[in-house]
């Protein structure tokens, strides 16, 4: 495969990009501990704008937009933004990030499905192999408990278990990411994306900020977390999309679904290394089975092409 300069630096935005948002995922769980997850996503979204606001300016060389992108970014912000984040973070809260990271090492194989579903593309026996992997990593989730996750007490399998779900939720949500973005980037620059549908994740999540904020003792947080907030706001609403969109200008969306391996890898590395978690065995096989999923979907060549990664 040769590799030009605008490829191979789109491929490095990519990589980037997801292993940004493997790295907040993680350290939502500090921050998710110290304030309310909509009060959270509500400052997430205000932080974005604030930062954003001269790129909400329409160019000049820029169409209109039809009522079908204006749809595609509402969708894309309700989906990847506003339910994501609400999952993300209430899943991540309850369970560890390194559970979250196995899980989310489905979101390739879930964009093909998706792109199967939804576009009627073809795609071929190895995705289905990746999909069964992925299915068994999660299953291996069921059987494992992690005593060494912050947060986790004894009563917390349960939990831990709805945790899960969120997350895989979230999966969900992170794959219509993908599908919807590469049609956007037909239309609109990256910029205009990534202010446009986190401006969206504002309004949707305003009425149940404000009403949050109302009740919350702001003087009880400590300083730390105001900064670790601030660089997960950049992170979650400017800097990570900004890079998937910027990818996605010159990439096919299937070989850009490949690079959401970097999310799970990213989680749990963050989980272990900087939240003190500790990979039980059954986590990790259930880890190397979802692995062994995403290479099946890496190598898969045009049978991929059904893979689509927000």
């Amino acid at each position: 495969m040769n590799y030009t300069p605008g490829r191979l630096m789109a491929y490095v935005c990519l990589a980037l990009s997801m292993s940004m948002v493997g790295a907040y995922v993680a350290l939502t769980k500090p921050l998710a501990a110290a304030l309310p997850v909509f009060l959270l996503a509500w400052l997430r979204f205000g932080i974005g704008a604030a930062a954003m606001l001269r790129w909400l300016k329409k160019p000049a060389n820029e169409a209109p937009l039809t009522p079908r992108t204006r749809l595609l970014v509402f969708l894309e912000s309700f989906l990847g933004n506003f339910l994501f984040t609400i999952c993300m973070i209430s899943g991540v809260s309850m369970t560890s990030a390194v559970s979250a990271g196995v899980i989310m090492s489905v979101i390739p194989a879930v964009v093909a499905l998706m792109s199967w579903i939804f576009l009627r593309e073809r795609i071929g026996a190895r995705v289905w192999m990746a999909v069964a992997c992925g299915a068994l990593g999660i299953g291996l989730l069921s059987l494992a408990r992690n005593p060494h996750a912050p947060g986790l007490d004894a009563d917390g399998a349960h939990q831990a278990w709805l945790g899960n779900l969120l997350v895989f939720a979230a999966v969900l949500c992170e794959a219509s990411y993908a599908v919807i973005g590469k049609k956007l980037t037909a239309v609109l620059s990256p910029k205009r994306i990534s202010s446009v549908i986190n401006l969206w994740g504002l309004v949707l999540m305003t009425p149940l900020g404000f009403y949050t904020a109302l009740q919350f003792d702001f003087a009880a947080v400590h300083k730390g977390i105001w900064l670790l907030l601030v660089f997960y706001a950049l992170a979650a609403s400017v800097w990570s999309v900004w890079l998937w969109m910027t990818g996605l200008k010159s990439v096919p969306a299937a070989r850009a679904g490949v690079f959401t391996v970097m999310l799970p890898v990213s989680t749990a590395l963050v989980g272990v290394l900087a939240l003190g978690e500790q990979l039980t065995l059954i986590q990790l096989a259930a880890f190397a089975v979802a692995l062994a999923g995403m290479l099946l979907v890496t190598v898969t060549g045009r049978s991929a092409a059904g893979a689509a990664h927000s």
